[in-house]
């Protein structure tokens, strides 16, 4: 790598993390690493790191020394390539800063460069969870290409939108996929079979729209694993084996994904009391909220709380589980991470980023 497209990975120490976050979104690898005012190696920041701050509820204008990992593995001049190999095969490690004497960053080293002329490949921890693909909708916002393709059959780059979603599990060691199918379900059908792909496929068959999970309601006692389910116009970008760890060790019922979104009123807000006194003004302020994705797991046995043959969304089962008592998650992802193809300009940033 040539030092000047180094520069994109690094973030100097006091840097809020709300605009670490910002570049770390913008860079291809998902990796940063923290210098001082001397150049000097003092850490590496990754979504991972963000998603446990934001959990302990850490503030996003904290400096982002406080969230990195300071135990960063990095080699120094002269390192020895086969062992390099190894010990990122072994601990698992995306990016590796090459350090002079005084730990300054001269070089960083990517996985898939390393490993790409070697036998040794990185490998995905398995998720043992059954996935289901919601593709039942019919898929307005999109129209009028809707009105001819179904819409996981939407086409970026040379896949269609669906044949992404499961190639990312597949690198998770998922094999069987249920799809649910609806509008225009035999033109999927049809692709599907003449793709003939390595996975399988079984098809649940919505007989009328049933909303975001009505549909699993005809799979009722059918499952013992988690229940991973996914929208059909959704790429999330992010650790799936993270994301099941996250459900299982917490003991939710349901966890969702949920992106970190920041939108900046372009006006001066201000707030007043009774009678019009002003009390505070606010320049352009930024708020932060999690959005959800699309993305769940569910426990097995919640699929009987489902009403059959009825319109049932997500949320109407969140607020059930929670009004029994049980526990929803939310795994937090960046901005960027989250790709919404179902609606025209997010599908055209999708297709340029795909391009790029």
């Amino acid at each position: 790598m040539k030092n000047k497209l180094i520069e994109q990975y690094l973030v100097k120490t006091g840097t809020p993390l709300k605009q670490a976050m910002k570049q770390l979104d913008a860079t291809r690898r998902k990796i940063l690493f923290l210098i001082d005012e001397d150049q000097k190696l003092h850490g590496s920041l990754s979504d991972g790191d963000v998603r446990r701050w934001i959990l302990a509820e850490g503030s996003l204008d904290a400096d982002a020394l406080n969230v990195c990992n300071t135990g960063t593995y990095a080699v120094s001049e002269g390192y020895d390539i086969e062992l390099l190999k190894n010990e990122i095969l072994k601990g698992k490690y995306t990016a590796v800063p090459v350090i002079d004497a005084n730990r300054n960053i001269i070089d960083i080293l990517f996985w898939d460069d390393i490993l790409e002329d070697s036998k040794l490949e990185r490998e995905f921890k398995k998720i043992d969870v059954e996935v289901i693909i919601m593709a039942g909708g019919q898929g307005t916002r999109l129209e009028p290409f809707t009105k001819i393709l179904p819409k996981p059959l939407i086409p970026i780059g040379d896949k269609t939108i669906i044949e992404i979603i499961i190639d990312k599990f597949t690198n998770y060691k998922v094999n069987h996929f249920y799809i649910s199918v609806n509008h225009k379900a035999r033109i999927i059908k049809s692709y599907f079979e003449e793709l003939s792909p390595d996975y399988s496929i079984e098809y649940i068959e919505e007989k009328m729209p049933l909303g975001t999970i009505g549909a699993l309601s005809l799979m009722k006692n059918r499952f013992t694993k988690p229940i991973l389910i996914t929208n059909c116009d959704i790429i999330i970008d992010t650790n799936y084996a993270d994301f099941v760890d996250f459900h299982t060790k917490n003991n939710y019922d349901i966890s969702l994904v949920a992106s970190l979104m920041n939108h900046k009123i372009p006006y001066g807000i201000c707030e007043i009391e009774a009678g019009g006194t002003m009390t505070d003004f606010k320049e352009k302020p930024e708020f932060s909220f999690l959005a959800s994705t699309g993305m769940y797991i569910i426990n097995p046995d919640l699929i009987n709380l489902i009403p059959d043959n009825t319109f049932y969304h997500i949320t109407h089962l969140m607020q059930l589980v929670r009004d029994n008592g049980g526990k929803v998650g939310v795994f937090p992802i960046s901005e960027d991470s989250w790709l919404d193809t179902g609606e025209w300009q997010e599908y055209r940033k999708t297709v340029e980023k795909f391009r790029n």
